[in-house]
This record gives structure tokens, C-alpha cells and sequence, in this order.
């Protein structure tokens, strides 16, 4: 039986490997994480948006690992603070910096401004490199607002507080299926499965060559 084809996802957080091996498993690829492979690189993000990070990081990995890449670069934008935290994210108030502080820290800085101006959104940019050196980007935004506190403990991040008006709940407050659904890193690699799919399909089978 041949082997499957590898997927290297640039991201050591588990929460997002759960995503991505949920919404990329009917397809006959095995995703694994740099470290799985043995990758343990630092890379400087420092891009200007999303989607220039998540090709910096992906390219990053591919430099040393000859396999299809994806790599994404998310984050939550707050229109009431200019955009902020943006691509800054998951470096707001240092990455070290347990999340519960750092949502709070937002709150407490929305404090008495009033729904209408608490608008939010995430926003994740997914790139993938190819053994050819192709690279190709998508992007999955879903809108919502800042919530008052936390609520709900099956998310990560700033999951409880972004509140969804649609759906009268925090992200953190949606099963795995609800959110994969609506979330933008599900968008995102929805329609990078559509480009994964395409590609193998005009490429042939990718072959599985060991990261040096």
C-alpha cells in the first residue's frame, strides 16, 4: 500500500492541529507538525500582514523539509482599537502571557463602550509551499464582537471573548463541528483543501521525501 501523502503544518498548538486533522481528514493525506518531523526552527514573523507571515513561516519550513507546507498566520481585529491586537495576536502583551490575562486586559480596555462599537473579527490567512515551490494562500474571516468576559471553555485564545451575534454565543462556547463551520481558520482551510485537492490532482502524487 503506498504511503500517504504528508502534510507539514507549521504550528506547535495543539488546538489548531485539532482543527486542521478534523476539516483536512477525508482527504488520504497525513498531517503532522514540524516537531513531529523533527523541525524545531525559530522563525521572525515579521511580515506586515497575515498573509505575508503565514508565507514567511511556511517558507521557513519548506527550506528544510521537502514535503507540502501549510503554515497560517491568524489573528483578532478589534475595530475600536485601531485594528489591535491584529497580526500581533498571539504576541500581545508577550507570548508567554496566559490568555485569560490578555483577554481580560482587552475587556477592561473596552470598558463602557457600547455594542455597537465593540465590532470584531478573526482572521486567519492559510500558505502552503509545494515541493515545486508553488505557493498559494487563502483566507476565512468571521465578524463578531467583543464580549463583556470570558465564556465558554472549548476554544483557545481569544475564543471567550469573541461572541457571535448570529449565533447568541462565544466561539468558545461552539462544539468542534459548530466552529470548524463558521471560524476562519475553517474557512481558511476549507478552501485550502479545494487547492490541495486541485494540485494533486494536476501534479500526480506527491512523493514522500524525508526532511533532511
Amino acid at each position: 500500500m503506498a504511503e500517504k501523502t504528508k502534510i507539514v503544518f507549521a504550528t506547535q498548538n495543539a488546538g489548531k492541529l485539532k482543527e486542521i486533522g478534523e476539516i483536512l481528514k477525508d482527504l488520504d493525506i497525513k498531517v503532522l507538525s514540524a516537531k513531529e518531523m523533527g523541525i524545531e526552527i525559530s522563525v521572525e514573523e515579521n511580515g506586515s500582514t497575515f498573509e505575508e507571515n503565514a508565507v514567511i513561516k511556511a517558507k521557513a519550513i519548506a527550506q528544510v523539509c521537502e514535503e507540502i507546507v501549510l503554515a497560517d498566520d491568524s489573528g483578532l481585529e478589534i475595530d475600536y482599537l485601531n485594528g489591535e491586537p491584529g497580526i500581533y495576536s498571539a504576541r500581545y502583551m508577550g507570548e508567554d502571557m496566559p490568555y485569560s490575562i490578555k483577554n481580560a486586559a482587552l475587556v477592561k480596555r473596552l470598558e463602557g463602550v457600547p455594542e455597537e462599537r465593540r465590532t470584531a473579527r478573526f482572521v486567519c490567512v492559510i500558505a502552503a509551499v509545494f515541493p515545486d515551490g508553488e505557493i498559494r494562500t487563502t483566507q476565512g474571516v468571521i465578524e463578531g464582537r467583543i464580549g463583556y468576559e470570558e465564556k465558554g471553555t472549548n476554544g483557545f485564545g481569544y475564543d471567550p471573548i469573541f461572541y457571535v451575534p448570529e449565533l447568541g454565543r462565544t466561539t468558545a462556547e461552539l462544539s468542534d463541528s459548530e466552529k470548524n463551520a463558521v471560524s476562519h481558520r475553517g474557512k481558511a482551510l476549507r478552501k485550502m483543501k479545494e487547492e490541495l485537492k486541485k494540485k494533486m490532482q494536476i501534479g500526480g502524487n506527491n512523493e514522500n521525501i524525508d526532511c533532511k
